[in-house]
């Protein structure tokens, strides 16, 4: 019997976590997806606390990317790793572990992630 693709990306995602942990000197760079907009958050693990968090939800991020469009696209995630990069860096965070959230590295999360490195992120 074949799994779902939903099913297969959450097994991917619990393996993949029991490897990456955010620590308070390295926090945990997390991506979520939806069909319409995707989501990142750096999170310390061990107190398990959220420090910042970026989402084409926001307007700040729905005004750069123009009237109409939804971040559901490579530009909308190009434009979030951008925003996270620069808050964490505004907040002494240099140094984060990726957790592509079970997503294969490609389209948007490979986006995200080129953003993020690019502003000066360190994964």
């Amino acid at each position: 019997m074949r799994i779902s693709r939903k099913e297969a990306r959450a097994r991917r995602h619990k393996r993949l976590r029991k490897k990456v942990l955010g620590t308070p000197e390295r926090p945990r760079l997390a991506v979520y997806k939806s069909l319409r907009h995707i989501y990142a958050q750096i999170i310390d693990d061990t107190a398990g606390k959220t420090l910042l968090c970026a989402s084409t939800l926001e307007p700040e991020i729905r005004n750069q990317m123009g009237e109409g469009k939804t971040g559901g696209n490579i530009e909308g995630a190009k434009i979030v790793g951008e925003i996270i990069a620069e808050r964490a860096l505004a907040n002494g965070i240099k140094k984060v572990v990726f957790d592509r959230g079970g997503n294969l590295y490609h389209g948007r999360v490979a986006a995200l992630a080129e953003a993020a490195r690019e502003k000066g992120l360190d994964f």
